[in-house]
């Protein structure tokens, strides 16, 4: 029988439980899928802390990758058998296999490991639409990108160097400062030691930096705003540490007629042209070696309960999988 973690309530990673679960035969428009690996997002716990609404009892997790074995009826693009990975709703990815729509999967490629699959669906398409859809990047730019040595900052600052684009990395030790340097970043700051705006002006010459990557949120967003250039662009797309406060028009025109955007992963492949697009470009970097996945954490998926704590205490460094 399959197995899967499932929560019954919200609250702390106490929540999650391994359970025996059902999985049957797909229906229309659905795949069955069997996991050989499963991403491990800090998005998951927003779900089980109740900060993203889930219809009780709810499986866990949005990322997975392996084998098609079972399709349903008018499922035309995918067969049995069928290599691929898949990042978005609807929960229940943390399980051995499950049944889901076939319009969430996408193809993976033979020179792509599933593990390395698991680990790089969402964080890499997070960085593909970051770099290549919000704003017009161009070589010789200089951005700051929060979490640097994390998941989605390793594929974001060597995917930013191969577009000749400079990042300034924060983080939060020695140690991932270097791990952050390896992987591209120019400039790094230790956020606990170093006041970030004023490195940040320090490394601009006084100017600040056209664009701030932040997932951090309610910490880091007056630093963020204060790094800016005048007419600069804040891309809120993360709240580690909770949610990002309110904005006030008066304060982005005192700090320099500032813009500030709130975008969410799926509205940038909810178009399967879109994703085809985005996912083919990061599966070509990540097949031909010039973008890296770094997979620093392996779990059981009965341990997801720790793999969570972990994940909250900001341990963690590049990506984090659970195997089988």
């Amino acid at each position: 029988m399959a197995k899967a973690i499932r929560f019954h309530e919200t609250g702390g990673p106490e929540v999650l439980k391994w359970e025996a679960v059902e999985v049957g035969d797909p229906g229309p428009g659905e795949v069955r899928v069997r996991h050989e690996a499963v991403g491990l997002n800090f998005a998951d716990t927003y779900f089980r802390s109740g900060l993203y609404p889930a219809e009780l009892p709810a499986g866990m997790g949005v990322e997975a990758a392996g084998v098609v074995e079972a399709v349903g009826p008018g499922v035309v693009d995918f067969a049995e058998g069928d290599r691929v990975t898949y990042t978005g709703s609807p929960l229940g990815a943390y399980s051995t296999e499950r049944v889901m729509p076939a319009e969430h999967l996408i193809a993976l490629p033979d020179g792509i490991e599933f593990e390395t699959a698991a680990a790089m669906t969402m964080r890499g398409l997070t960085a593909s639409y970051l770099l290549r859809r919000i704003h017009p990047l161009k070589a010789g730019d200089t951005v700051l990108l929060h979490a640097a040595a994390g998941g989605v900052g390793l594929i974001f600052t060597q995917w930013a160097k191969l577009l000749g684009v400079n990042v300034i990395g924060t983080v939060s030790t020695d140690e991932k400062a270097a791990v952050a340097k390896a992987h591209g970043c120019e400039h790094v700051i230790v956020y606990r030691r170093e006041n970030v705006a004023e490195r940040v002006r320090e490394i601009t010459d006084g100017v600040g930096v056209p664009v701030v990557y932040d997932s951090i949120g309610a910490t880091t967003f007056e630093t963020s705003l204060d790094s800016l250039a005048r007419r600069g662009l804040l891309v809120a797309f993360g709240t580690a540490s909770g949610p990002t406060p309110p904005i006030h028009a008066m304060q982005l025109a005192v700090k320099g007629s500032l813009y500030v955007t709130r975008p969410a992963l799926a509205d940038y492949i909810a178009d399967p042209a879109e994703r085809a697009e985005l996912s083919g470009e990061l599966f070509g970097h990540v097949v031909a070696g010039r973008i890296k996945i770094e997979i620093n954490q392996h779990y059981a998926l009965e341990d997801a309960e720790q793999a969570h704590r972990d994940l909250e205490a900001g341990t963690s460094v590049g990506s984090s999988v659970f195997s089988f």
